[in-house]
């Protein structure tokens, strides 16, 4: 109990042999398994006590990532939309939009949801809903441009605030942070674009 074996068992850092003999300890002796739970939760408080919190955005990218590979592999043809500029129109994405599949799901109660549509090494394109915003962050490698589709959202650039509505584009200049805010009583809901640049 004083060698490390128990917190090197918890932490899977220990050979077959030695796991298997903790086990074997823990099945007769009581006082075994109560030091091994002892310790289980001790790293667990401690884990949770340094974690830092992930940033919102992570999980509809991952989530994103998920649904767009899976429905590749199961047969969806890879498609390019267009690259978003000052002259984008909502009628340009009208191919991934009124799909019945790009919708938010049913259960739905995340603030930020995210549907791949085209991926490159160059770009990555998707259609975004947005409940109440989204936080401050500061791109380097990748411009990011957004074409609104429905409601209304401030994007605040610096200290300088850009009012949308549907049919707004608007570019992230590199460098500068950034962070959104939705205006409108339903989600704002958006054609997102990050486009690779040379760092």
């Amino acid at each position: 109990m004083e060698s490390g074996i128990l917190e090197g068992y918890i932490l899977g850092l220990i050979s077959k042999e030695e796991r298997e003999e903790v086990e074997r300890l823990m099945e007769s002796q009581e006082e075994i398994r109560l030091e091994v739970f002892r310790i289980s939760q001790e790293i667990e408080g401690f884990a949770k006590k340094q974690a830092i919190p992930p940033d919102v955005t992570i999980k509809p990218l991952l989530m994103g990532i998920i649904d767009y590979d899976t429905r590749i592999g199961n047969g969806e043809v890879v498609t390019n939309p267009p690259v978003l500029g000052e002259n984008s129109k909502i009628e340009d994405y009208a191919d991934w939009l009124n799909r019945e599949d790009m919708v938010l799901p049913h259960n739905f109660n995340e603030e930020i949801h995210l549907k791949i549509i085209g991926y490159n090494a160059e770009k990555t394109t998707g259609i975004l809903w947005l409940k109440s915003g989204a936080p401050p962050e500061t791109h380097e490698t990748e411009l990011e441009r957004f074409l609104i589709v429905e409601g209304t959202c401030d994007i605040i650039i610096g200290n300088k605030v850009h009012s949308l509505v549907a049919g707004d584009f608007l570019e992230i200049p590199l460098f500068i942070e950034h962070r959104v805010k939705v205006t409108s009583s339903i989600l704002c809901k958006a054609i997102l674009e990050r486009f690779s640049v040379a760092a």
